[in-house]
């Protein structure tokens, strides 16, 4: 009679050891405070029972949301901890019985759930008041000639196929070629859910370096593109413009030649005059549509900029200085001599550069999510 394969202590891929409490900690700790959401749960239980909820509603919708939000965090908590149990049940089972296909049953449960719970994390990073919604990105080449021009068109690339990853849209508001190769500068329009929670951590200037293919000495060359992300802001957000601080220029965009060719002066440039800044849409042959595109990201660019000036005083009240500079780079893409991406701010690094490339960008920006987590708690 054959004996029955033995149960291991517990399976190699369970990093933290056979007590499923071990996985739940790992995820619930820090970031997920169970114990905060619930007691919060209780204050805004009490406030949405006031008999004068709805005497600000303003005030009343957003308790409402907040608490919406966090029952349904506190709701994926519990149902994962309720999997937990059943898979420690499972487990002693399998011990008791030497049954491989339960302790196998067991470890799928848990990685189920780990999955799960780590989902429910990253959702807890992205609760900024905008993260859930659309993002509006610009790309624009910096320092390195033409190749900075060409990185920003790889820049582009990659993008799209992040945003073509997570099942997201891309319209584009705005290009503007280079002169020889690559483009100038592009604005995009990326609509999916916690589009702008995910693409605000890669805000900044990302180098590449590289043996540049416009150099007929074949040397190496280094060369900067930068990154700006902007919320969609919705309709109810109120950014007031007023059409005497705009100034309203209509250009012919430009085309590759031949059918491409705009005949008419559709792109739109809106100027606010009050504060210097400037937008432009050419990707819609309709002026009306360029126009509305244009104004939604100047409402975007307007809130920005109120909120880095909140910020700036809220650093000056407390003696707070920052560096701001184009060559303070977020992340470095080497493909010469070595191969490999680093995130400077994190020091998270990986060795198959065609990869990020290729807009596989997700543990970058997952981890200066965490990052920024564990500096704001």
């Amino acid at each position: 009679m054959s004996r029955p394969t033995p149960i291991p202590p517990c399976p190699p891929s369970w990093p933290n050891g056979c007590a499923p409490s071990a996985r739940a900690s790992a995820s619930s700790g820090g970031v997920f405070d169970v114990a905060g959401l619930r007691a919060r749960q209780t204050e805004l239980e009490a406030d949405s029972a006031a008999p004068d909820l709805w005497d600000d509603r303003e005030r009343a919708e957003r308790i409402l949301r907040e608490k919406g939000g966090i029952e349904r965090q506190l709701g994926l908590f519990d149902a994962a901890a309720a999997q937990l149990d059943d898979a420690a049940v499972l487990l002693e089972l399998a011990q008791e019985e030497d049954d491989p296909s339960t302790l196998r049953e067991a470890g799928e449960k848990l990685d189920a759930v780990s999955a799960e719970l780590d989902a429910a994390e990253l959702r807890l990073l992205l609760g900024g008041e905008h993260d859930r919604g659309n993002a509006i990105v610009a790309i624009n080449s910096g320092a390195g000639g033409t190749d900075a021009c060409d990185w920003a068109e790889m820049m582009l690339r990659m993008y799209l196929r992040w945003a073509e990853a997570h099942g997201m849209k891309v319209e584009e508001l705005d290009h503007q070629d280079g002169e020889e190769a690559g483009l100038r500068g592009t604005t995009l329009l990326i609509s999916g859910e916690y589009a702008y929670g995910h693409l605000k951590t890669e805000e900044g200037v990302h180098r590449l370096v590289r043996i540049s293919p416009f150099d007929a000495q074949h040397r190496r060359h280094t060369a900067f593109a930068s990154v700006s992300v902007l919320p969609e802001l919705d309709d109810d957000i109120e950014i007031d413009i007023d059409e005497k601080d705009l100034r309203v220029d209509t250009y012919r965009a430009g085309g590759k030649g031949g059918q491409h060719v705009n005949k008419t002066d559709s792109a739109v440039r809106l100027t606010h005059l009050p504060s210097g800044i400037v937008v432009q849409c050419q990707n819609e042959r309709s002026q009306h549509k360029n126009r509305s595109s244009a104004m939604k990201v100047l409402r975007a660019r307007l809130w920005e900029r109120a909120r880095l000036e909140h910020e700036a005083k809220l650093a000056s009240l407390a003696g707070e200085k920052k560096e701001i500079g184009f060559g303070s780079q977020i992340r470095s893409y080497t493909l010469h001599p070595s191969q490999r991406v680093k995130d400077h701010r994190t020091d998270v690094e990986i060795g198959n550069a065609q990869a990020g490339l290729d807009g596989d960008l997700d543990r970058f920006m997952r981890a200066y999510l965490m990052q920024k987590a564990a500096h704001a708690g």
